[in-house]
Order: structure tokens, then C-alpha cells, then sequence
């Protein structure tokens, strides 16, 4: 069992990143309300119309600690993401700036909740049913992700920019064409190991690229390509998964490419959620990575090489 990269990323970057939103203060509810996770009594579901916003919040604007404010917050940062994705026809150009600061604060709110469990169930009850549904994923795929990665040791974390969109997806489609393994689990195994390709050392077990594969196992699957190029490590992992296998059974292929329930359940949720939505894609494509509460991609951030603890 080894953890992701992203995974050790969530591990450190979680707790930190509560904290700051919650001493910020701000918005309706403050931090009492995160701490309480308590819901005023018969609040209606947010309604989109009520939440949208001509332009994103600022990359550090402060979060509510409420479940109502929270979730007009969430409510009007997944239309706003939907709005840009569906605007964003070239996808092999990087994502519009409106895109990513919407996902951007989609994602701080999904990171607020995932360490209050109880605020996340409040502030579901006033959502509508499909950003429930990905406010459940996403939150449930990074408690996970945490628990994989307790106890790994910091290890200096170095960042870089994912191939665009629209040539992942031709890799994931030509991978699905000579493998049978489908294209959001292939989406879902990218972002949980690297976020795309984004993170760039190797893990503290030694894993590599992309993909993020052990030197032996790619020895084996790895077709003779590249393991740090994304068409070959992306290919490879189809080759592994469909030897372990898929598509007959994820959970299993999943299980034999990283050997923790944790792993395959946080996988399946992100591929569950790319196959169902449309917009998922994009929307995790536009998230940015963090390490120790600190923010490492995204607007207003240079950074190529960072200490993780």
C-alpha cells in the first residue's frame, strides 16, 4: 500500500487550510457555525438563481462557517464553474481565468467540509441533489485519501503545469480503445495520483510519473514507454488495470494497483462523478494543488519546488 501523491498533498494540506478559513472569520454564520456544524431550523434548499454572482470571489476570500451561507456559497461556485466549462470550447488551450477561480473556490469550500463531517451533512441538506451528490464525493474521496496518507513522512513537493485537457482526454480515449478500461476511471486514477500530472517528484515510496508506478510494475506494463510521459504512463496503467481485471471489475484491477480500500473507494467516487456529469471533468481539472496549507498552483501563485511539511 502506497500513498498517492495527491493523497499525502490532502493529508498535509487539509487541517491547515480549516484552520486559516476558520480564523479568517467572515460571512454569514462565522466560526462558530463551522464548529457547531449546526442548521437553522426549517432552512429552504439553496436556490441558484438566489446565489449567482457576476464574478468569483478573490483566491483568499473568506469562507462562511454556516451550512445555509456555505451552501449558497458551493451553489454559486458550481454555477459559475458549469457556466465557464460550457464556455471553454478549446481544450487544448489552459483553462479561462473564470473557470479557474470559481473552481477555485468550489474547492475551498469542498475542503472546508471535508474535515467537519457534520457541517458537510448540514450543509448538503440545502443543496440541490446533484451538487449534494458531488459535495458527497468529493468530501468522502478526500477523508480517504487523508487516512492513506497518515503517517508518511514530508518530502519536498515540486509542481508543473498538466497537459491540456483536451490531449488527456485523447490519451484516456486512446487507452480505452486498445485496453477496455474506461475513460473516467483512467480520469480519476490521474487526478488521485498526481492531479493531472500537476505533482512532478516521486512519492515517498518511490513511485514515478504521472501514473505514479513503482519501477518493477512498470517494467512489466509499462509497453517500453516513458513512465514520466503522460500518453505512456497513461497507457501503461490501462494495461495494468486490464491484466488486474478491468473493466470486468474496477474495484479489483483498482485494488491490485494500489492494495487499500481507501484507494479503490476514493478512486470509484471520482470516477463515478466524471461518468455521471459532464462538467466533473473540467471542474477537477481546475482545482490547484495544495501542501501543508499552503496553496501551490492557481492565481497568484509561482511556485515550482515546495517543503510539504
Amino acid at each position: 500500500m502506497r500513498p498517492p501523491l495527491v493523497a499525502a498533498l490532502v493529508a498535509l494540506s487539509l487541517g491547515a487550510g480549516v484552520a486559516v478559513a476558520l480564523a479568517s472569520g467572515g460571512g454569514d454564520g462565522g466560526p462558530g457555525g463551522a464548529a457547531s456544524g449546526g442548521r437553522t431550523a426549517a432552512a429552504p434548499r439553496v436556490a441558484g438563481t438566489a446565489t449567482r454572482r457576476a464574478t468569483p470571489p478573490a483566491p483568499d476570500a473568506p469562507l462562511p462557517g454556516g451550512p445555509r451561507a456555505l451552501a449558497a456559497r458551493l451553489t454559486a461556485a458550481d454555477a459559475g464553474a458549469r457556466r465557464a466549462a460550457a464556455a471553454w470550447r478549446d481544450r487544448d488551450a489552459p483553462p479561462p481565468a473564470d473557470l479557474t477561480a470559481w473552481a477555485l473556490d468550489l474547492q475551498r469550500g469542498l475542503r472546508f467540509l471535508a474535515l467537519r463531517p457534520r457541517l458537510e451533512r448540514a450543509t448538503r441538506r440545502e443543496l440541490r441533489p446533484a451538487l449534494a451528490r458531488l459535495t458527497r464525493d468529493v468530501t468522502a474521496a478526500q477523508r480517504d485519501l487523508r487516512r492513506l496518507a497518515a503517517g508518511w513522512p514530508a518530502h519536498e513537493v515540486r509542481v508543473g503545469p498538466a497537459e491540456p485537457l483536451a490531449v488527456l482526454e485523447r490519451h484516456y480515449a486512446t487507452a480505452r480503445a486498445r485496453f477496455g478500461v474506461g475513460r473516467h476511471v483512467l480520469a480519476a486514477v490521474n487526478l488521485v495520483e498526481s492531479d493531472f500530472g500537476r505533482l512532478r517528484n516521486a512519492s515517498v515510496s518511490g513511485a514515478q510519473g504521472p501514473m505514479q508506478f513503482m519501477p518493477a510494475t512498470w517494467e512489466a506494463y509499462g509497453l517500453g514507454g516513458d513512465v514520466r510521459d503522460p500518453r505512456d504512463a497513461i497507457l501503461g496503467a490501462a494495461n495494468y488495470l486490464a491484466q488486474s481485471g478491468a473493466p470486468g471489475s474496477y474495484r479489483r484491477a483498482l485494488y491490485a494497483y494500489n492494495p487499500s480500500p481507501l484507494y479503490v473507494d476514493a478512486v470509484l467516487r471520482y470516477a463515478r462523478l466524471i461518468a455521471r456529469d459532464p462538467a466533473a471533468l473540467p471542474l477537477l481539472y481546475g482545482f490547484q494543488v495544495y501542501a501543508g496549507g499552503r496553496r501551490l498552483t492557481g492565481p497568484g501563485v509561482a511556485a515550482a519546488r515546495h517543503a510539504s511539511g
